[in-house]
């Protein structure tokens, strides 16, 4: 019967608008949560069957999508730690600091990170931001897999050391240097002959200080002669004094490498300079620390970013050497890459962490969870883990937060649009009522 069926179709309305109301009062309370993203209600008819002579009311149903994909403005903050995403990415969290398969893996846009008691990097939420840690090399391996990421944290880098790997020199030596009348016996195998053991006076020498695993420091000295060979120096690297090392076979006077440096219009002739100055040197400490293996970075080949021979005085321009002994950790910061680093009490820093970012194919079909965290579904399709700036991720804003989608004037005028279509499925049921009930007093 059709007066019936008006009345369910008011019924449905009522329940259609309820729901559309629910959302709306979701999205105007949620205008300040930081990452959230507002909802909507899509209407849909409820059609029954109908014929020409009669019409069947169906009445409505109500859809609630998420816009999951859309982008919130970027407020500036000054807090370091307080990251956002200027993409279509998401950022890996756990609900516990935890690595492999322990955890629930969420994502999220929610980006107001700080670090907690214990180092540990967390949202609001309480969520731990996930990552992949950094090799010493700045390297780290990213299989597509959640299992191999770690939360992030700087707990356990206090008071840590990192050891020399490399030194690089960037330095000249004068070209018309004269050759001492010495270089004729000059022999490096030999302690009465060779310049580490200041037998035969270095024509240019510098010190440079380096760390071993225990973060001791050592003096290495570069040592040059000039050869008698056109466009040829000798070089000794040998430790200062020679007692820091156990002089492995080969050496003597403390020596870690020695060899030929050669030039060709001033730049560095690699093809002629000895192989042992290009291959990683061991290096055996004699305070019982395990060895260091050191590369000796000349600079590249006909360039000059390493050591060069030009008719300039013979000078040291800088050198870098890696590795240090660190302090206390005062705090952390992360770049538009997502790496993450941390800063000491002692001036030094350390990249440790790089950010994983998750993007899907419909990020619109995720699943909602607590804590404005999303799932995946069957509607999202499959996670890829990237880095930021790949794979359409986006980049990492650091000091910024993501704002909330939420429109209020849009909300405000849906409420009202809501409220008055409540109102009027309401008069469809008390209508329908008052002509069921004229309908019984038919029969008296």
């Amino acid at each position: 019967m059709s007066l019936y069926s008006a009345l369910f179709s008011g019924v449905s309305g009522l329940s259609a608008y309820s729901n559309a109301m629910g959302v709306i009062s979701d999205n105007i309370t949620n205008v300040n949560t930081v990452g959230y993203k507002d909802s909507m209600t899509m209407f849909t008819t409820l059609v029954t069957e109908s014929n020409g002579s009669s019409y069947s009311p169906g009445g409505v149903a109500a859809n609630t999508v998420t816009n999951v994909s859309a982008q919130g403005l970027l407020q500036q903050t000054g807090r370091d730690t307080d990251l956002s995403i200027d993409g279509g990415g998401f950022f890996v969290v756990k609900d516990q600091p935890v690595t492999g398969t322990e955890g629930t893996v969420t994502f999220t846009r929610a980006g107001s990170f700080s670090p907690d008691e214990e180092g540990f990097l967390r949202n609001t939420a309480g969520n731990y931001v996930m990552g992949w840690r950094l090799e010493a090399d700045g390297t780290f391996m990213n299989t597509g897999s959640t299992d191999l990421l770690e939360p992030i944290t700087t707990a356990g880098l206090t008071g840590t050391a990192s050891e020399t790997t490399r030194v690089k020199l960037r330095a000249n030596l004068q070209s018309n240097t004269a050759v001492n009348p010495l270089e004729a016996t000059y022999n490096a195998s030999a302690s009465a002959n060779n310049m580490a053991s200041g037998a035969i006076p270095a024509d240019f020498t510098r010190d440079v200080q380096v760390f071993d695993a225990e973060g001791n420091t050592h003096i290495i000295s570069y040592s040059f002669l000039r050869s008698s060979t056109p466009n040829q120096w000798y070089l000794e690297v040998h430790a200062d004094p020679a007692t820091e090392v156990n002089t492995l076979p080969g050496f003597i006077d403390g020596q870690i490498a020695t060899g030929i440096v050669a030039f060709q219009d001033g730049r560095l002739d690699l093809a002629n300079t000895s192989a042992s100055l290009q291959a990683p040197v061991q290096v055996d400490w004699s305070n019982g620390v395990s060895d260091s293996e050191l590369t000796l970075d000349l600079g590249e080949n006909q360039g000059n970013d390493g050591i060069t021979q030009f008719n300039s005085p013979s000078t040291l321009f800088s050198t870098v050497v890696d590795g240090a002994i660190f302090g206390n950790v005062v705090g952390m910061t992360v770049n538009d890459e997502g790496t993450v680093t941390a800063i000491f009490d002692n001036g030094l820093t350390q990249d440790i962490y790089k950010l994983a970012l998750g993007t899907f194919p419909n990020p619109d079909g995720l699943t909602r969870l607590q804590a404005n965290n999303y799932g995946i579904s069957d509607s999202s399709g499959a996670m890829t883990l990237v880095e930021a700036g790949s794979g359409g991720s986006g980049t990492v804003e650091p000091g910024t937060l993501e704002a909330s989608t939420v429109d209020l004037a849009e909300e405000f005028s849906d409420l009202i649009v809501t409220q008055r279509a409540y109102s009027a499925s309401t008069r469809v049921i008390t209508t329908t009522d008052e002509m069921l009930s004229e309908l019984n007093t038919i029969k008296r």
